[in-house]
């Protein structure tokens, strides 16, 4: 059985060195074949992307044109003496369209002189003078406006391709601006008066045929397969040359070159999966820049920072809940706690220290320095807090009592890793002691932050005075507690 397998692959060998030129073929034939089926999936992705491309022009233009229009035109209008801006304006003398009347008409335009092409404007408040053909329609329309409702930062898109023409329609969401909500809640035929900045309000959209663009397309990757063909016969002819040339190489030299390789191969791979595993436990403890200097020396890495902000967060009445349950129990329940922490100190762009016990350390403005430090600091301190409440609401967190202290303070410090073995980047100096007895004096749900910190935030924050406490080492000091951002209030557009 053996010797049979043997000569079935030794006759196998001799065949394909005697007959390349004809292997060669056969592959190029196959070759050609998948080739063919790439491009024919080739060609659909460019026109999809090209009718994307082409309807995403249409839609910007028709944006900032209507934007323009309502900025430059109608504003300047609505100050002008009896110039009115109106749906009906053909009806009046002296008057312009309003924005949205401008873009249907653009649109109408933009249909004459491109044969196929058509702009829509729909909504599911349309003003009664549009009511008949400012809805949605079609179940495509419908399906749109649900979508964009939800998404309006996103696409909504879908080819139809009938007997004799195929056709892209493209749908973005309109959303409603500033110099828009006042006109929306106080005209008269409105029927919605609740409008808001970001609403989205109605959806654009555009529909194009694509029989130019399949033409042009499949054109052009008809040329590009001839040439891929006549390339790839040049190149087995080149081939065959080389090969006529090569059929004494030694095979047992080729079966040690490819041992050798996938020796090779096999340890690179492992290789790389080390210095992957590495690499990521390194950044897993420290910061990326300090990783790096590390890496290149192997030394002390400590340098000064003259502002930064520190925050201590520390879970109330954790130890008795910790007599209550079991050790894993407790465990689970910090690294869901620490583990949200960890995002939100992520999502602020803040450098987590370290956590000791239930308590949480976190940093702005260190390894690179942020002029925002305090800013992204006093963002997560809320943050923390509502993600407490979260956990309170899903039943997480049941214990009432559990809730976060957090203290804050800004100064400067020295930072960075010290040591010989089991690295850590760390933070010292007078505003972290200010910043830990900013927590552990604070009050439970409550934020207390030093008067460094306070006049750093004041004009974005709201804040509570608490006064002058007694703080270990050092004295009395005002503290404040920190309540909630500041919202800026909008100042509506007054209409004509």
């Amino acid at each position: 059985m053996r010797q049979l397998k043997t000569k079935v692959i030794l006759l196998f060998t001799r065949i394909l060195y005697q007959r390349t030129i004809l292997l060669l073929t056969l592959l190029f034939i196959l070759g050609v074949s998948f080739a063919l089926w790439g491009m024919t999936n080739l060609s659909s992705n460019l026109i999809e992307t090209q009718a994307t491309q082409n309807a995403v022009l249409y839609a910007q233009s028709l944006t900032e044109a209507r934007t323009l229009y309502s900025s430059e035109v109608v504003a300047r209008a609505k100050k002008i003496d009896g110039l009115n801006v109106t749906h009906d304006y053909t009806l009046k003398e002296g008057s312009i369209p309003i924005p949205a009347t401008f873009l249907i008409e653009l649109g109408h335009r933009i249909r004459e002189n491109n044969p196929g092409v058509s702009v829509r404007l729909y909504s599911d408040y349309p003003f009664p003078w549009r009511k008949e053909e400012g809805g949605p329609k079609t179940t495509f329309e419908r399906e749109a406006l649900d979508y964009l409702k939800q998404h309006p930062d996103k696409r909504f898109t879908q080819f139809k391709a009938n007997n004799s023409q195929a056709l892209f329609r493209y749908a973005q969401a309109d959303i409603l601006r500033p110099s828009c909500v006042s006109c929306h809640n106080t005209h008269p035929d409105s029927p919605k008066t609740d409008w808001r900045v970001g609403d989205v309000r109605g959806i654009l959209e555009i529909t194009q045929p694509l029989d130019e663009i399949v033409k042009q397309t499949r054109q052009q990757l008809r040329n590009g397969f001839v040439m891929l063909a006549g390339l790839s016969i040049l190149g087995i002819f080149g081939i065959a040359l080389v090969i006529s040339r090569l059929r004494q190489t030694s095979e047992e030299l080729e079966r040690r070159v490819i041992e050798r390789t996938a020796q090779l191969q096999k340890s690179n791979r492992k290789l790389v999966q080390e210095q992957n595993k590495s690499e990521r436990l390194l950044l897993n403890i420290l910061p990326a820049s300090i990783a790096k200097q590390l890496k290149e020396n192997n030394r002390t890495l400590a340098r000064g920072f003259s502002h930064v902000t520190i925050l201590f967060a520390d879970i109330t009445n954790f130890t008795p809940l910790s007599s209550r349950v079991s050790p894993i129990e407790l465990v689970e329940l910090l690294n869901e706690i620490f583990s949200r922490f960890d995002q939100l100190a992520e999502k602020h762009g803040l450098e987590k220290i370290k956590t000791i016990g239930d308590a949480y350390m976190v940093v702005g403005g260190v390894p690179t320095p942020n002029k925002n430090h305090a800013i992204a600091i006093a963002d997560m301190a809320l943050d923390m807090q509502r993600a407490i409440a979260q956990l309170h609401e899903d039943a997480i967190l049941d214990a009432e009592g559990i809730q976060i202290r957090i203290g804050i303070n800004t100064g400067s410090v020295v930072a960075g890793v010290i040591g010989l073995k089991k690295f850590i980047y760390d933070l010292w100096g007078d505003a972290v002691n200010i910043a830990s007895r900013m927590e552990s004096s604070g009050a439970p749900g409550k934020i207390q932050v030093s008067a460094a910190t306070y006049e750093l935030l004041k004009d974005k924050y709201m804040f509570e005075e608490r006064g002058a406490i007694a703080v270990k080492g050092k004295g009395e000091m005002v503290t404040y507690w920190l309540v909630a951002k500041k919202v800026k209030s909008l100042t509506p557009v007054a209409s004509s």
